[in-house]
């Protein structure tokens, strides 16, 4: 089979790999259907992600259909349509049964991490049972591919732990597809104003097209100054880092309000400075999290039911066979207008 695979910094093939095959009972064998690139994956090929090994096939997101399922496999079977979780869970370590996913003892995220991923014609899913979920008939596949990784994301990571409620003013340091999952999501907490920043206004104009009440290009204007003079002078109640460098996570300490909350969602690569300096008696909390996907079945429904509109995510699509080209395009984002974008294994 065909795989994109990383052979260091900055360096990636498409060539052929071994096509997958069952190693224990409880794995299935996924051919992939739609997959697509990740902010993490730029990371990984920026060097940020030690831990991946040359040699790896990259991708932790996407829908497929099964193509062979183990003997302890009781949830799915040959020819099922699935959605792929970029998070891999067993369901009986300690860390599961309290929901916390992303540190399963046996799994947590390994795909395109530190076993194979899914950038590939087929991909081996340990712990099949609890680590996809069925795609009812006549879903839009496309649409469903966001909720491997990006939504729950932005949802859990942001939202959740950013503990949004009705009436708080929301700042999203980051309008590209993780910060966009942020905006979409935070929404349903109906917070009285949601800010966005980010450097480029294409992606500002789509983030107030879904929703967004005020937007700071951080590049033309002082992102400090104009939150506090939007808000009054008092700060945003829940700050999103959705970026991952050290300077956003310097702005999110300077605009939350006394008693709010510092939500982080990037990837970082380097150390950043927390300045306890001026912190220290603000009241606030700042959180960290890997996505657990524990609101995957939510956010399914929400999807299904159309209440949440996660195709709009996405700009480009490209065959799986072009993806080397596809990663370029997503890794110009500002150049080629991009968000997400979405590779069909024809």
């Amino acid at each position: 089979m065909k795989a994109l695979v990383y052979h260091g910094p900055g360096e990636k093939l498409w060539e052929e790999k071994p096509k997958p095959s069952i190693l224990q009972p409880t794995d299935a064998i996924v051919k992939i259907l739609k997959t697509t690139i990740c902010g993490t994956d730029l990371h990984i090929m920026k060097g940020d992600v030690p831990e991946v090994t040359v040699g790896r096939i990259l991708g932790h997101e996407g829908v497929g259909v099964i193509e062979e399922a183990g003997t302890a496999v009781t949830n799915f079977k040959k020819g099922d349509h699935v959605l792929i979780s970029c998070i891999t869970s067993c369901g009986k370590c300690d860390y599961c049964r309290r929901g916390m996913y992303s540190h399963c003892e046996n799994g947590g995220w390994i795909l395109g991490h530190l076993i194979d991923g899914t950038q590939a014609e087929y991909t081996r899913i340990p712990f099949a049972d609890t680590s996809l979920y069925h795609i009812p008939a006549g879903s839009d596949e496309e649409a469903l591919v966001m909720l491997s990784d990006i939504l729950p994301t932005g949802f859990e990571c942001g939202v959740l732990n950013g503990q949004v409620k009705p009436g708080d003013i929301v700042a999203i340091i980051g309008s590209g597809p993780i910060g966009l999952a942020a905006l979409l999501t935070a929404q349903f907490y109906s917070p009285s104003e949601i800010i966005m920043i980010d450097p480029d206004d294409n992606r500002l104009a789509v983030a107030k097209k879904f929703g967004a009440t005020q937007i700071i290009n951080n590049a033309k204007e002082n992102a400090i100054e104009k939150l506090m003079q939007l808000t009054g002078k008092r700060g945003a109640d829940a700050v999103i880092e959705a970026v991952g460098i050290p300077e956003t996570f310097e702005l999110c300490q300077s605009l939350v309000a006394p008693g709010g909350r510092i939500a982080n969602i990037g990837v970082h690569g380097k150390s950043v400075t927390l300045h306890m300096e001026t912190l220290w008696a603000q009241n606030i909390t700042i959180t960290t999290r890997l996505v657990d996907t524990v609101t995957t079945p939510m956010l399914l429904k929400t999807v299904q039911s159309g209440k949440l509109d996660s195709k709009k995510l996405i700009t480009h699509h490209f065959k799986l066979s072009e993806i080397v080209q596809a990663y370029d395009t997503f890794q110009h984002a500002g150049r080629e207008k991009a968000l997400k974008v979405i590779l069909t294994n024809e």
